[in-house]
């Protein structure tokens, strides 16, 4: 019997990925390696997941340390140490006068579940989104993702969704209603769609509107989180606190995890049956994760992050004035786009040929979210070689 090759072994899986470039076997660093043995630059990091980079001693060590243990998954019909502790410290950063975690598989699931929890906790259905937003894939994240594209094939989609125009006071304050609105979400810094800052001054109106009418307030933090912008939070640069924040992407080193981080105010209605997950939280993968976060949130490691992205969000700015193709840099932290007055794919692909792995932000942005512990040095070298690209 002869073994399968990898071109014939790519046939198997279901064909709702547009998969590209080479089969990568190993990683290191920031860097990725290919079957070949060639390297490239990774400013993808699995889709800002993978913040402390390939075969980091932080990861490598806590998975050895749960493996040790024996206990992979027990289920959440019983108590382990570790979801428990990691519980306590994301709701401790979270809501230091009181909250709770609840932990699931991915940032979908996290935002399916804020929703649940504010409606059992308002006694209302409807959920307020904005444009350029993007929660996720299932049917109610679908419904408050701004992609017609992605939507239109499932449709009808969760009744009750309605995405207005992002920073249209106008427009929130006739939508958001004392009557009807259980939950408004919205990403402190889209991702998906072109990464977009959203003002503090917005923010902080909508904190203040959903008070005023007893709706939930949900920062989806799944990307822009857990310190891809320099602080914990993206929203701490706001100084705005949600009611609920959702997080996934690197909270677990790469191994799936989600997390819904709720106060006590949204948690006091919610009882058992209310919500379930069979793999939320287990012990090997909350081990890893209580690692990660700690080793992200440590002081000196997020002022190493600004401190890059400060390089990195002028070295890009100066990027504009010179090359025409660039209409506009906009970002914080490591986490920034190109706004490109043409298709961005085109420009992606060329990057890859030169070994740099970008990915795009809607059509005409490239997306730049590099891991965290990225050097200086290949920051300047993935910018070296975008100017080269976009001249």
């Amino acid at each position: 019997m002869t073994t399968p090759s990898v071109a014939s072994d790519a046939g198997a899986l279901l064909g709702v990925y547009a998969r590209v470039g080479p089969v990568f076997v190993a990683g290191e660093g920031s860097e990725l390696i290919a079957e070949d043995g060639a390297r490239y630059l990774d400013f993808v990091a699995g889709i800002a997941v993978n913040a402390l980079g390939y075969n980091s001693p932080v990861f490598r060590d806590a998975v050895m340390r749960a493996l040790d243990t024996g206990l992979v998954h027990v289920s959440n019909l019983y108590r382990t140490e570790p979801g428990e502790r990691l519980a306590t410290e994301l709701a401790g950063r979270a809501f230091p006068s009181g909250g709770q975690a609840f932990f699931c598989n991915s940032g979908a699931e996290a935002n399916e579940g804020a929703f649940k929890f504010s409606r059992k906790w308002s006694g209302k259905t409807d959920i307020v989104a904005f444009t350029g937003s993007f929660h996720g894939r299932l049917f109610a994240s679908l419904a408050a993702t701004d992609r017609p594209d992605y939507r239109r094939a499932f449709e009808p989609l969760l009744a009750g969704v309605q995405i207005i125009p992002l920073g249209d006071k106008d427009a929130a304050r006739s939508v958001i209603t004392a009557e009807r609105t259980a939950a408004v979400i919205i990403e402190p810094v889209q991702g998906e769609g072109g990464v977009r800052p959203v003002p503090a001054a917005f923010l902080a109106f909508l904190r203040e509107l959903c008070d005023s009418r007893k709706v939930a307030l949900i920062f989806d933090e799944v990307q822009c989180g857990l310190g891809r912008t320099g602080t914990w939070f993206a929203a701490e640069q706001s100084g705005v606190v949600p009611d609920m924040y959702t997080l996934a992407k690197p909270l677990g080193g790469g191994l799936p995890m989600g997390a819904i981080l709720l106060n006590d105010r949204i948690a006091a209605p919610l009882a058992p049956g209310d919500h379930a997950t069979t793999f939320g939280g287990g012990p090997f993968v909350a081990t890893v994760a209580l690692d990660v976060v700690r080793a992200i949130g440590d002081h000196d490691f997020l002022a190493d992050v600004r401190a890059k992205g400060k390089w990195l969000g002028a070295a890009l700015a100066a990027l504009v004035p010179r090359r025409p193709r660039v209409r506009e840099a906009r970002g914080r932290g490591l986490m920034w786009g190109l706004e490109l007055n043409e298709a961005a794919a085109p420009v992606v692909a060329a990057a890859r040929d030169r070994h740099l792995l970008v990915l795009t932000a809607g059509a005409t942005v490239i997306r730049i979210v590099p891991p965290l512990t990225v050097s200086r040095d290949e920051l300047e070298r993935g910018v070296a070689i975008l100017d080269e690209v976009l001249a």
